[in-house]
């Protein structure tokens, strides 16, 4: 390489002189003299680079640098965030050198690095600092942000928030995420410039008002000191008036701020840090210019040298540290939990099992929980004094008690006394301080009432509590539901999901207010209460008061009356679903909707719905076959009895069966407080039995009491009696057994896997993570399910008959990411990330012809490297049919990649396709480089986007014309969906795409609607292939928000609720020559139809939600279309077979392509695929396709043809060759005859010979009985005689 020569100053030249900055060369040959030099106690590393490719560097300075060893802090202090606040960066060097020359020398130092693991980062943005200008006090030049343009303190995950930020953007944020993460960072401290003030979390406020909102933390008192610490020990910070000139009346109380109280700063970094990575941080401005002349540099480390040291040592002598180990074989134990009672905040030990807890002085409750080990819970004044907590594993000794485990207390300070207290101490203790916060306000709450009930406590308590709707009532309401769980709208691997319903029927008020209790109860105690605490760590639950909010509201206090039972449309939910024995014939509600469509989203394990009327648990199943009153037994009935029981033994007056005995109408009993459904009554159409059968979750009925709607003065006998019970069915979901179904092949999880017990008829399914849970009925208790791990070989095919496992070695890396990339993008949230992170900003509006003529131009101008366009041919009119190729070798066939078409426009009056497709296009063409997705999508497929087909229409059709049939045909008058027969001059041009074949899916937008149908459209008995076109066009419904609902909503539909949005294409309008039809059966690419809007043509003010509607749908077919199957046809020698015929199922056909390749979309599971071609044995196989992964490549390699005429090769041949040797032999013979006899003859007739004349004569006559010869011969039976032969040879 090259040689560097540097200016500066070399650390052995000199003692620093405090009057220049570094510049990024510099500082690297800076850093690593001084690393070299005092390699006993520094180290220096990059933990990622920035956007110009420049170390981010970091100093370690601590004993051993180079190992991780126990007890000892972290700590980190982070320079030079935005590139042009220098003075960050310069301290941050001298801080680094002061630490290291005095080592040793002074007791203070020595002390501080003996004791703690300091992380020094003095530039995270080397790139903004290069740009900065020396003496630019605002911030005017360039330097700010990284060379992205992006700042980076405003490019963090935030807790109010939704933070847009391409990783590939800021790499220096991606780098210190991860470091953060990787690391148990106890304190730091983020060094800005610009004022002169400590400021400390929270930065941003819910409300993101721009200043004056004091956005409190659970540590704020702690972060206020924390920060004081430092204000107090900086000369001009802690004066609180920094006189900074562009605010020179700025002041702060005593030389801090609550960061959104001053502004409102969303993305930050020291946010992050607490909420994410358990560690304190606070940003402290250093100066008020940010970027001061070097000359200034010697008074800013003299005003900030003492406030650094301070700061740092805090680390070490406040709150509680210790370890943590299990008691059985005192091994350390990792990611043990530590609660402070009444701080939402918790911290977790390291892999030594050593933890450190910041507190002020103070005397805390403190928890400590650990997987499979019981919990723990002191009384402990915490001044200087470190805590070492041992657990004991909870399946070591079942049957001892938590009280023989002891605390033990290690002192730091000589003056503390180490002692020993035994836990019987600590229990009673623990009775006197375990404190639980229940809820105060009872009340009825009206839809309005409960709405803003959830949105403040989702607000108080972000850090555990998701708000989010499943969907709307008939009149409109929001079906609200409040997730709770300590990582929330993330599904943890291994973590059950868990679900309440309440208020179904409207007027049953009981549920709706003690799940809003349960809320509050939950949100209140977390971290306080060890109970609740673990419950929420290691549950997901999802909580949902009232699933008819519609009938509440008509509802009054009542007994047992009906009034609001139902929905608006007079329907009962607890009706409405889908049964095993009886056909529901009420049209399907849209509550009944949105709680199927949820329910089949999550992989919920256990679930209640809460009634009232009276005092029972109901569980499956509620009807039977004959429709009488009897016991109804599920293949699980052990652990629904199990279950209702959980719930019914914590409710005293349940439990005693005597459900109503107040009331005279009702004298019934249930034995323990619990019944099967159907021996109580017959119910059809009921969700818990649609939940059990439908999906993997158990789920129960719940009757609260006998008064339906009870006055609100009894709400709180209520909550009290329910309370316990409440709890203890959730930890039900815990029972069992849980784990992953692993692929052998390269560790990852199988989703959809069929998990089965041996006697019982009810087998479930692994979640799209490869983690499942299963209830059983367990005899002897123990907390927490078994852990039953799967790993399973995949296996590739069967071919012939014969199981094969996958053995085919995957050689290319780039193949094996590419199909970790499709099978990422079809989990749970694999295009919600992809949305989220690609670029999208529009102004949507209609375009006539013209307009879309240039913008297809435009793209092919501005992105010629993936794009091509090509006319198809041209309307009635003469306008052109457009299709736009997008792929990085647009102008080459590349048959091994599957080709997408997308088509819009068919009926010019449903013009809202076109637009979609339009901004499809786009989009792609703008993320393509940007974002890795994106591009390897555009890398692996051949996107053919055909905007417009009838152009001509389309000029004629009206914005905001709903029904209007102007411009649905072309100018002739035809419908071009009915014209792929007799074609027009635009289905012509479309036919001949078509035909091309290549194709392995076709998606085609129109109006009228919102559904998907599949072929056919022509009336057939049966469709070929059925499964998996019904399958592709579920896809598309299920990642429309609306369309899977089954409810179009549309005010001109006669056709009701369709299931998941998807129906055959003659269900919906039967009619001939439909495009698809002919995708299907002539160019043999399965074809779906999209209808995207009740009106034909919206306002295009509809338009971004229509694309935001359709977004996720239109890129989950670029995502489908590399599924199923796919593979190469060659022969034994590798030739590959162009045109042989691949027979799916007996039934459809394709053809391989150049090269012999095939690609095919199959429904999941098991295939048959045969393989025929001219002169070749036929070769068969069986494959299994999943729903969440690329298509595995198969190669078939054919033999020669076995058969001929149905007869084995070798009998055929050997017969052939006996027949011609046959055949030789004879005509031996007869030619030796001839021969013999032709000779007599030609002697004869030369002794008769007299001239010349007679000469020609004979050779005349011997001439014609050479020809007569020929057709005798071809004419002559096998029975001809030697006479007829010299009979013919004497003509």
């Amino acid at each position: 390489g090259a040689l560097l020569l540097l200016e500066p100053r070399q650390i052995d030249q000199g003692p620093e002189t405090y009057s220049e900055y570094y510049n990024y060369d510099q500082l690297t040959v800076l850093l690593k003299s001084l690393a070299q030099k005092y390699a006993n106690i520094a180290n220096l590393t990059s933990i990622g680079r920035s956007v110009e490719n420049r170390e981010l560097w970091v100093m370690r300075i601590t004993k051993e640098p180079t190992a991780d060893v126990p007890g000892k802090p972290k700590f980190k202090y982070v320079g030079n965030m935005h590139g042009d606040e220098t003075v960050s960066r310069q301290v941050l060097i001298y801080l680094l050198e002061y630490l290291l020359e005095k080592y040793g020398e002074e007791p203070r130092v020595t002390e501080l690095v003996d004791s703690t693991d300091i992380y020094i980062m003095p530039s995270m943005n080397p790139d903004g600092f290069e740009k900065s200008k020396e003496g630019d006090c605002t911030g005017k030049d360039e330097g700010r942000n990284n060379a992205k343009n992006l700042d980076l303190n405003r490019s963090f995950p935030d807790q109010f928030e939704e933070i847009h930020v391409n990783a590939e953007d800021i790499p220096e944020g991606t780098a210190v995420m991860r470091w953060i993460l990787q690391n148990k960072f106890v304190l730091s401290g983020n060094l800005h410039g610009g004022t002169v003030v400590a400021s400390y979390p929270f930065d941003d406020s819910v409300a993101h008002d721009t200043e004056g909102t004091y956005s409190r933390s659970p540590d704020d008192a702690l972060f206020r000191y924390l920060a004081r610490v430092y204000a107090e020990n900086n000369p001009v910070m802690k004066t609180g008036q920094p006189k900074c000139v562009e605010n020179i009346n700025e002041t702060f109380e005593d030389g801090i701020t609550n960061g959104a109280k001053w502004y409102d700063v969303a993305g930050g970094m020291q946010d992050f840090n607490y909420l994410k990575g358990g560690c304190l941080e606070i940003t402290m401005e250093l100066s008020c210019c940010k970027y001061p002349p070097s000359s200034q540099l010697k008074t800013e480390w003299d005003n900030n040298q003492e406030a650094l040291l301070a700061f740092m040592e805090k680390v070490i002598h406040i709150g509680v540290r210790g370890f943590v180990r299990a008691a059985r074989n005192d091994a350390p134990l990792a990611d043990a939990v530590i609660m402070v009672a009444g701080i939402n905040h918790n911290v977790s030990t390291s892999r030594f099992g050593d933890y450190y807890r910041l507190l002020l002085p103070g005397t805390y409750n403190i928890t400590v929980l650990a997987p499979g080990y019981v919990w723990y819970i002191f009384m402990r004044k915490t001044v200087y004094n470190d805590l070492i907590f041992q657990g004991k594993s909870y399946a070591e000794n079942d049957e001892n008690s938590p009280t023989e485990t002891s605390v033990y207390s290690a002192s730091t300070d000589s003056s503390s006394s180490s002692s020993s207290t035994g836990v019987n101490k600590a229990a009673d203790e623990e009775k006197d301080s375990r404190v639980t916060v229940q809820p105060q306000d009872f009340r009825h709450h009206h839809y309005n009432d409960m709405q803003l009930f959830l949105q403040k406590f989702s607000s108080d308590y972000s850090s555990i509590t998701r708000l989010y709707s499943i969907g709307k009532s008939v009149q409109g309401r929001l079906l609200w539901v409040m997730e709770i769980s300590d990582n929330p709208s993330v599904h943890e691997l291994g973590e059950p999901e868990f679900k309440y319903i309440g208020n179904m029927h409207g007027n049953e008020v009981v549920g709706r207010e003690l799940l809003l209790n349960l809320i509050e109860y939950l949100c209140r105690n977390y971290g306080t209460d060890p109970e609740i605490t673990q419950l929420i760590n290691s549950t997901r639950i999802h909580i949902m008061p009232s699933m008819n909010p519609d009938g509440y509201e008509v509802s009054q206090e009542d007994i047992s009356g009906v009034q609001g039972r139902n929905n608006t449309n007079n329907y009962d939910l607890n009706r409405n679903f889908p049964d095993r024995f009886n056909f529901v014939t009420d049209p399907r509600q849209p509550e009944t909707l949105a709680v199927m469509n949820w329910a089949m989203s999550y992989p919920f394990v256990l679930s209640a719905n809460l009634h009232g009327g009276s005092l029972v648990v109901n569980y499956p199943f509620d009807d039977n076959l004959d429709n009488v009153s009897g016991y109804s037994k599920s293949s699980d009935d052990d652990v629904f009895r199990m279950v209702a029981l959980a719930y019914s033994q914590e409710n005293s007056q349940m439990f005693d069966g005597h459900s109503c005995k107040e009331m005279d109408l009702y004298q019934e009993y249930f034995k323990d407080g619990i019944t099967n459904g159907a021996a109580w009554y017959n119910v059809h159409g009921g969700m818990q039995d649609w939940n059990y059968v439908n999906s993997n979750c158990f789920e129960v009925t719940i009757e609260l009491g006998c008064y339906k709607y009870p006055p609100a003065a009894d709400l709180p006998k209520y909550w009290e009696k329910n309370r316990r019970s409440l709890l203890q069915f959730i930890h039900q979901v815990h029972r069992g057994v849980k784990g992953m179904v692993i692929d052998s092949k390269d560790g990852s999880g199988i989703p959809n896997a069929t998990i089965t017990v041996d006697t019982v008829n009810h087998p479930i399914t692994s979640n799209t993570a490869g983690d499942y849970w299963r209830l059983l009925y367990i005899y002897i208790y123990n907390e927490g399910a078994e852990i039953v791990n799967f790993t399973l070989t995949r296996i590739h095919s069967y071919t012939n008959g014969q199981t094969t496992e996958d053995t085919t070695p995957i050689l290319d890396p780039s193949l094996k990411e590419f199909q970790s990339l499709i099978k990422q993008l079809s989990g749970e949230s694999g295009l919600d990330k992809l949305i989220k992170d690609t670029h999208t900003q529009s102004s949507f509006r209609y375009r006539r012809y013209s307009e879309v003529s240039e913008f297809l131009r435009g793209l092919t101008l501005n992105f010629p490297e993936i794009t091509s366009l090509q006319s198809l041919g041209q309307s009635v009119e003469f306008r052109t049919i457009w299709a736009l190729e997008i792929s990085n070798n647009p102008k080459v066939q590349e048959p091994s990649e599957p080709k997408i078409r997308f088509v819009a426009g068919i009926h010019g009056n449903a013009p809202v396709g076109t637009e979609l497709l339009l901004e499809f296009a786009a989009s792609l063409c703008i993320n393509y480089g940007k974002n890795a997705a994106i591009t390897r999508l555009i890398n692996e497929t051949r996107i053919v986007i055909l905007p417009s087909i009838n152009p001509d229409g389309r000029e004629l059709a009206k914005e905001k014309d709903c029904t209007s049939t102007a411009g649905m045909t072309n100018v002739h008058g035809k419908d071009l969906d009915n014209d792929f027969f007799e074609p027009q001059p635009e289905t012509s041009a479309v036919m001949d795409l078509i035909q091309e074949r290549g194709f392995t899916l076709s998606v085609a937008l129109d109006g009228g609607s919102v559904l998907v149908t599949y072929p056919y459209d022509k009336p057939v008995q049966s469709v070929e292939n059925a499964d998996t076109l019904r399958y592709l066009a579920t896809v598309y419904a299920k990642h429309h928000p609306i369309m899977h609902s089954g409810d179009t909503g549309c005010p001109n539909s006669q056709m009701g609720t369709i299931p998941n949005g998807v129906l055959r294409a003659a269900e919906w309008h039967s009619h001939m020559g439909s495009m698809k039809d002919f995708s299907v059966d002539f160019g043999h690419c399965p074809e779906i139809t999209v209808y995207t809007s009740c009106c034909l043509f919206p306002p295009a003010a509809m338009l971004p939600t229509l694309w935001a509607e359709n977004r996720k749908s239109l890129l989950s077919m670029l995502v489908e279309v590399h599924k199923g199957v796919r593979g190469v046809v060659k022969d034994k020698s590798g030739k590959p077979i162009v045109g042989a015929i691949i027979v799916l199922n007996g039934g459809v056909r394709v053809f391989t392509s150049e090269g012999g390749y095939f690609h095919a979309l199959l429904a999941p599971g098991l295939h048959s695929i045969e393989a025929v071609a001219d002169g070749y044995q036929q070769q068969s196989q069986k494959v299994s396709v999943s729903p969440f992964e690329a298509a595995s490549s198969i190669i078939i390699e054919f033999d020669m043809e076995n058969d001929i005429f149905g007869l084995p090769r070798e009998l055929v041949v050997a017969s052939a060759a006996a027949a011609m040797t046959a055949l030789v032999v004879t005509a031996c013979i007869i030619w030796c005859v001839c021969s013999a006899k032709s000779n007599r003859q030609k002697d004869g007739f030369h002794r008769l010979r007299q001239d010349q004349d007679d000469y020609d004569d004979e050779i005349r006559l011997m001439s014609v009985g050479s020809k007569k010869s020929l057709l005798s011969h071809e004419f002559q039976d096998e029975s001809e005689s030697d006479e007829d032969t010299l009979y013919t040879n004497k003509l």
